[in-house]
């Protein structure tokens, strides 16, 4: 498992959203491109980006500052937030991205998931956002019916190798992971899955590591970080 420190982008700066609300944001830099250099720096092996005004807009809207801390970096780049279709993927892809993440999609055309890992294999990733198991949409303001482990298998069988499944209740608030709900998450699928929201402390890294779920292939972590409850060396040695 390893460690993806997260980058939040929204008006040009590096923030942390409680539960995901776009009212709810404290601003940590207004240097991105800086930023990702320090969690490079620190001994990150991965790097997980998110354009939250593309989340909750109608389009990527920091496309060039993500091509700016792909270029810097020497480290992979995973991206989310705003993704429609083919032409952000391919936009992204273009401009350095190894992975980008697909979330609203995924429930309202999954078919174009399916197209998408035709024409890009790996390079796409599904976002599971889900409060209470059941999945959000939209930067998480719409609850759908859908479970999350059901969208997991449906993905799963289109060819998805890698899942982002964030416990949206947890997120930003510092409590803890879901780790039940991880687990049968891992249980589930055979595709690879990043654990994201409530790490807070080496501890919950821990938690997670100690699933000894083979797929459970990365945990995604911010405010924990941000806020210095652990440094990036230590959650990466809890993480193995």
């Amino acid at each position: 498992m390893i460690i993806l420190p997260a980058i939040d982008l929204k008006n040009g700066c590096c923030v942390r959203l409680r539960q995901g609300r776009a009212d709810d944001a404290i601003v940590y830099s207004d240097d991105p491109v800086a930023m990702a250099l320090k969690w490079q720096g620190d001994g990150a092996r991965y790097l997980h980006v998110v354009d939250l005004d593309g989340a909750f807009g109608s389009a990527p809207a920091h496309t060039e500052v993500i091509r700016e801390i792909a270029r810097a970096l020497d480290i992979p780049v995973e991206v989310g937030g705003g993704l429609r279709g083919r032409e952000d993927a391919a936009t992204l892809i273009g401009a350095g991205v190894r992975r980008v993440i697909f979330g609203t999609r995924a429930v309202t055309n999954p078919e174009t998931i399916r197209d998408l890992v035709g024409e890009f294999g790996d390079a796409i990733a599904v976002g599971i956002d889900a409060r209470d198991g059941r999945v959000q949409v939209r930067g998480w303001v719409e609850t759908t019916e859908t479970t999350a482990i059901d969208l997991a298998r449906r993905v799963a069988e289109m060819g998805v190798r890698t899942i982002i499944y964030t416990d949206t209740a947890r997120d930003g608030m510092l409590g803890g992971v879901n780790a039940a709900a991880m687990d049968a998450m891992c249980a589930a699928v055979g595709c690879g899955v990043i654990a994201s929201g409530g790490v807070s402390a080496v501890a919950d890294v821990r938690t997670l590591a100690g699933l000894k779920r083979d797929n459970l292939v990365g945990a995604i972590v911010g405010k924990a970080l941000y806020e210095g409850r652990a440094t990036l060396a230590e959650l990466n040695a809890a993480a193995g």
